[in-house]
């Protein structure tokens, strides 16, 4: 099961990813947004930005892995609960939540690298 400091591990292998708070809890950003955020409130879990569509299919797809709050209703954002996914799907869920938010040429030049 992964941890916090697996989800650092696996986002330190994408450029410009720099640890920070968000909200006073630890958190990854990129280019000063942040994309990755190991919540301490009552039901825990991470939050990695995702589109509307993935969400939704992630919540349906009934895995216990994925779950959201009210607070997230309508926001692209997924909620991970890390004693409940395996670390090759968590490391592409922070991979495309890196992608979400940091700019399109730092993504292009990461992408050439790649490829």
């Amino acid at each position: 099961m992964p941890t916090w400091d697996d989800v650092i591990a696996i986002a330190r292998e994408l450029p410009e990813v720099e640890e920070s708070t968000w909200f006073r809890t630890p958190s990854l950003k990129v280019a000063g947004k942040g994309f990755a955020r190991l919540r301490t409130e009552a039901e825990g879990g991470l939050v990695l930005m995702c589109g509307l569509d993935e969400k939704a299919a992630l919540l349906a797809s009934g895995d216990p892995a994925f779950y959201t709050t009210s607070h997230y209703d309508g926001y692209g954002a997924i909620l991970i609960d890390l004693d409940r996914i395996d670390r090759e799907q968590l490391a592409e869920l922070i991979e495309e939540s890196w992608r979400i938010k940091a700019p399109a040429k730092l993504r292009k030049a990461f992408d050439a690298e790649h490829a």
